[in-house]
């Protein structure tokens, strides 16, 4: 296992402690990091997402403003 060693502010240390009073302060730190990295891949994932749909997008046609008229009309009821 590994041993990490970062610096926070005080107050975030010792909200930490307050917040996590008996339990076991490593296995906390290790599933909180592990959620970030959890984040981070979401985060990613959506961007690449985003990132397709802006390309397919680009390739579509345009539409008229007629056309979309046409398409709202035929979509009511």
């Amino acid at each position: 296992m590994a041993t990490v060693n970062y610096s926070v502010p005080d107050e975030i240390r010792n909200e930490f402690n307050e917040a996590f009073a008996g339990e076991n302060k490593s296995a906390v730190i290790a599933r909180l990091m592990q959620e970030a990295v959890e984040e981070r891949r979401r985060q990613e994932r959506r961007q690449t997402a985003i990132e397709g749909l802006l390309r397919l997008r680009e390739e579509m046609p345009g539409l008229t403003e007629e056309e979309i008229r046409e398409a709202r009309k035929e979509g009511r009821p």
